[in-house]
């Protein structure tokens, strides 16, 4: 940050040249990006941002440092269309002419695709997307994928970049983007970062970060109740709010405002054709409740069928929900060992633990049962018959409307601050049969529209299946006597 405000200029919004101080969406990227690589030696991250946050002048900043301070390292740019490609070159161009002289390198190839810098065996290019099979004949340190949601080939690009950055420590790789719908590369690549399934670093920027997005009110600003929702919960000040109004109304559609300056990942990666089951609105304040839990504590799980998807556990007691828990590979012994921990816990005491049955699930519950706790688990077939067949379709749909219930409702109610979580429970949407029940989308169509499956929501749909009361104590202590089980490994939790 130092050498920024002290060696690097760039243009202003009002088109003057300054010292590059950064913003508050800036430094949140350098500390995700710094923290990565003291712990791993290499860089790793997809961002999702809003529209000129100054994400691209960052890790243009960041690269270049890393260039004209290296020896026989390379950095390219690849953006979605040659001018956008260019223009970042012309931005490192201008860090170098500005840049004091004893710390600025001797340039040498200076052309509209290439900087290099001879004398440190150094250098940088620039291609464009659009073009199939460009980057791979290089060996790159640095690499910068730009707006990549807007990428033609994008899968075939990245496989084939990708191979020129070598994994090794010092290398970093930054794929950037605002939103462009769902079920793309950049799409699928957020949700496996999210989930923490890639390597990668997911790192969102929201629009109110920027302080210029503020726009001055007079007395006579009123907000309405969706702008007094979003001052509640997220704090955002009339000047905020009527610069958002400003916008909505120049975009002309408020969903294309949450693409393009979105307040959450959901927001950002919304898909116009479904209607989700789940308000975000009422996830976001859920996620910024801080409510005490009462009453007995429940658990659901969520165990993983088969490909990308995650065993999930989820703790509620009342109103709030904690103790998030995902795992991935895990096979049936594992995910029973993880549930016998669980319930031979005393912090907190479990009463019931609710197992998703189908697939891997039910081996887990019958390892359960042998063990002796047949008492406080109970399995649950999402396909089963609702306890309210004339209402519901299936018992998931029940679970989920009874959680939307509890987040909706007048009382407050607290969940984990995650994202993941809260795309998971905003991507089903929903219908209705020719009965007028209610079904929930099933997951594999959840899947032909490129999104995960959602298991951590369903983890905590899981919780609603049955009403619990605090089991007897004589269970307690009989559960005690089954004495500890070989192969559960401490420090999971």
């Amino acid at each position: 940050m130092h050498y920024a405000r002290s060696c690097l200029f760039i243009r202003g919004k009002d088109g003057c040249l300054g010292h590059m101080v950064l913003n508050r969406a800036q430094l949140h990227l350098h500390q995700a990006m710094e923290g990565q690589r003291k712990a791993t030696g290499r860089v790793r991250v997809l961002v999702l941002k809003g529209r000129q946050q100054g994400c691209s002048t960052y890790v243009g900043a960041r690269f270049f440092h890393g260039v004209t301070h290296r020896r026989g390292v390379r950095a390219f740019i690849l953006a979605h269309e040659m001018e956008a490609s260019r223009t970042l070159l012309a931005m490192t161009k201008r860090f170098h002419r500005n840049c004091p002289a004893a710390v600025r390198p001797v340039a040498g190839k200076d052309n509209e695709r290439e900087l290099a810098f001879p004398r440190l065996g150094s250098g940088y290019r620039v291609g464009t997307a659009g073009s199939r099979g460009t980057g791979r004949s290089m060996t790159v340190q640095y690499f910068h994928g730009s707006e990549v949601a807007f990428w033609p080939n994008a899968r075939e690009h990245v496989a084939g970049v990708l191979q020129t950055v070598p994994d090794a420590p010092g290398s970093e790789v930054v794929f950037e983007s605002t939103a462009n719908g769902m079920g793309n590369f950049f799409h699928a690549g957020w949700q496996a970062a999210e989930a923490g399934e890639s390597g990668y670093a997911a790192v969102f920027l929201p629009w109110y970060w920027q302080r210029e997005y503020r726009t001055d009110v007079g007395d006579g600003f009123a907000p309405d109740d969706e702008e007094r929702h979003l001052a509640a919960v997220l704090g955002l000040t009339p000047p905020q709010l009527a610069w958002r109004r400003n916008k909505i109304r120049e975009l002309g559609d408020p969903l294309l405002f949450r693409q393009e300056y979105p307040c959450t990942p959901d927001e950002a990666f919304q898909n116009t054709g479904e209607d989700s089951f789940i308000q975000a609105a009422d996830v976001l304040r859920a996620r910024k409740g801080d409510e005490p839990g009462s009453g007995p504590v429940v658990v659901g799980v969520d165990p993983a069928r088969f490909g990308d998807d995650r065993t999930a556990m989820v703790f509620r007691q009342g109103r709030r929900a904690f103790g998030l828990r995902t795992w991935s590979g895990r096979d049936t012994m594992e995910v029973a060992g993880l549930c016998r921990r669980v319930l031979e816990s005393d912090a907190p005491r479990v009463e019931r633990l609710f197992v998703d049955a189908g697939g891997l699930g039910a081996g887990v519950v019958d390892r359960l049962r042998e063990m002796g706790f047949g008492l406080r688990i109970t399995a649950v077939q999402f396909g089963g018959r609702a306890a309210s067949p004339e209402r519901y379709r299936n018992k998931r749909a029940e679970m989920w409307a009874e959680l939307r219930e509890w987040l909706a409702g007048e009382l407050p109610v607290s969940l984990p601050d995650e994202d993941a979580l809260q795309s998971d429970l905003t991507a089903p949407g929903y219908s209705y049969d020719s009965q007028g029940r209610l079904v929930l989308e099933p997951k594999e169509r959840m899947r032909q529209r490129g999104l995960r499956s959602p298991d951590m929501a369903d983890a905590l749909a899981l919780t609603f299946a049955a009403p619990v009361r605090a089991a007897r104590a004589q269970q307690r202590f009989a559960d005690r006597a089954q004495g500890p089980w070989p192969g559960v490994q401490d420090g999971w939790i």
